[in-house]
């Protein structure tokens, strides 16, 4: 008996659409949910390392502008600014440092490199750094400043034997003159600044030859928060990345652990060599 094409068994044709519309087994789907998920966490990656790239460049341009602030102060007064210095007002004691002026009344107004940067105080803000100011009250925070070898640092005013009072400029110990400046190109100006408790504001070379206090300078080193790089901008206005954290000549390990936070933070050369410009 032939049988025409419509004439084919009910049952029949349920079968072959059934097998024609087949779905996903459970092995296919386990498949493509880990495909999209992997595809998923390569998308996600890219974008957490492009973030963090954008954010080191932005830190770089930071470092520039600090240089080129600390240029015109140079061009300008005759000398780097002063890390740190002390002044009396109203009985009260003024601290003025190299970004920020905190005057005796809790006011904050213009450091002598803020008065260079046309207002721009937030290009004292590093990026990548998330915390509060560890000095006074700062509104942005990130970066130090070499204090040991190229700004003065400043000492609590106080008479001298005659009665006169000793303050500011008049009463602190003085970098290393920017005529005396043999190697530009290898000494840290501006850079990452990190300890235990967050930001520093003040660089400190590891021999500790000039502070004599080694805790101090041990709460000075530098942070290494991009990617383990630490970025800083050098005499010359180069900027460039540190990607080695040092221990210090001395190789304190009870400071390393608890003032410095190492290997997070540390020191840019084991010696004085990236921060001594003589």
């Amino acid at each position: 008996m032939t049988l025409e094409p419509n004439s084919i068994p009910t049952g029949r044709r349920r079968t072959a659409r059934a097998r024609g519309s087949r779905g996903f087994t459970v092995t296919e789907v386990i498949v493509v949910v880990g495909i999209t998920g992997a595809l998923l966490a390569m998308v996600s990656r890219g974008l957490v390392t492009a973030s963090a790239m954008a954010r080191s460049t932005a830190c770089r341009a930071n470092l520039r502008q600090l240089h080129l602030a600390a240029e015109a102060y140079l061009a300008t007064q005759g000398g780097y600014p002063a890390a740190v210095l002390y002044r009396m007002e109203d009985g009260a004691v003024r601290t003025t440092s190299w970004d920020f002026d905190h005057r005796a009344d809790g006011t904050i107004d213009k450091g002598p490199i803020w008065t260079y940067l046309d207002d721009q105080d937030r290009v004292f803000q590093c990026p990548d750094f998330r915390g509060a100011s560890n000095f006074g009250d700062d509104p942005t925070t990130g970066y130090n400043y070499n204090t040991t070898y190229v700004g003065a640092e400043g000492r609590f005013p106080t008479l001298d034997s005659n009665g006169r009072l000793l303050e500011g400029w008049d009463h602190c110990r003085r970098g290393v003159p920017a005529a005396a400046h043999r190697r530009p190109a290898t000494t840290a100006l501006f850079g990452d600044g990190g300890w235990i408790s967050g930001a520093n504001k003040f660089m400190r070379a590891p021999s500790n030859a000039v502070e004599i206090d080694l805790g101090l300078v041990h709460g000075g080193t530098q942070a290494f928060r991009h990617a383990s790089c630490s970025n800083l901008v050098c005499l010359d206005g180069h900027v460039e990345c540190c990607d080695t954290a040092c221990e210090g000549v001395h190789e304190a390990r009870g400071l390393l652990e608890t003032i410095t936070d190492f290997p997070r933070n540390g020191f840019l050369s084991d010696d004085d060599s990236s921060y001594d410009p003589r």
